[in-house]
């Protein structure tokens, strides 16, 4: 059963201006508005939006799709839309220039301050008189603890996972290596070649390994015999990980590829 929290006082819904609404307790601006107000087409602000070069968790905590209703003479239209948080926002507006658009800044940060400071005055404080209240608020600290416990629990089984493979002996091709960290072989070398671990020579089938990473001790070239189609010796070089390289790819690989 999960319990809500009563507040004492109920929270604004938007200011005057109308120009930030508060959604779920958060000052919020819509594309819509945004096109409005900065001159331009709502669909061009949304593509912007999609551009941005942020990192999926910021995009996530501060972009939320939603549909809303225009109203027009035929009657009404829903159009898909993206509410943004103050950070959203000014991380979308920052690359808006010309008069007009400083001036609108300059409002819907005044916005954003009066709506956030209306919140802070409207004395939004659990009533701990209220026997509800407090098992929520119970609740609410055993969540924390639980997700606590469970991070940890991740932390260790990562930690050991990067001990036993700092502790492996020697180093080892790609292929071993993508079996070792648990991943496709395909993956691990687009991986590695877009983050410039490794690279092809014209003409050799090899991956081979770039100078930082050997001089990292990331990476070492490795000297084998094979023999050609008609069977003469010929020597080639192919890239290994080491035991450090091995860590920290491991490290890399639990972080989001942007």
């Amino acid at each position: 059963m999960h319990t809500e929290l009563q507040l004492s006082q109920a929270t604004p819904t938007t200011l005057p201006d109308d120009l930030v609404t508060m959604v779920d307790n958060n000052p919020m601006v819509s594309s819509l508005k945004i096109a409005e107000h900065f001159g331009k087409k709502h669909k061009n602000v949304l593509r912007a939006i999609e551009n941005l070069e942020c990192s999926e968790d910021f995009n996530r905590l501060n972009f939320e799709p939603v549909t809303e209703t225009i109203v027009r003479a035929t009657g009404g239209m829903n159009i898909p839309a993206i509410n943004m948080t103050r950070d959203g926002f000014t991380f979308l507006v920052m690359g808006f220039t010309g008069k007009n658009a400083a001036q609108w800044k300059e409002k819907y940060i005044g916005a954003f301050n009066a709506m956030e400071a209306q919140v802070k005055n409207m004395g939004l404080v659990p009533d701990f008189s209220d026997p509800r209240n407090l098992l929520a608020c119970f609740e609410h600290l055993n969540g924390q603890v639980s997700q606590l416990q469970g991070t940890v629990a991740n932390q260790s089984v990562r930690l050991q996972k990067l001990n036993r493979l700092e502790g492996a002996d020697g180093s080892m091709c790609i292929t071993d290596a993508a079996k070792t960290l648990g991943i496709q072989l395909k993956k691990l070398t687009q991986f590695m070649s877009s983050r410039r671990w490794i690279y092809k020579r014209v003409g050799n089938k090899n991956w081979v390994a770039f100078a930082d990473k050997q001089q990292a001790n990331y990476l070492e070239h490795d000297d084998h015999i094979y023999l050609d189609r008609e069977g003469r010796e010929r020597v080639s070089t192919r890239a290994l990980v080491t035991a450090k390289g091995l860590v920290k790819l491991a490290e890399l690989l639990e972080q989001p590829l942007n």
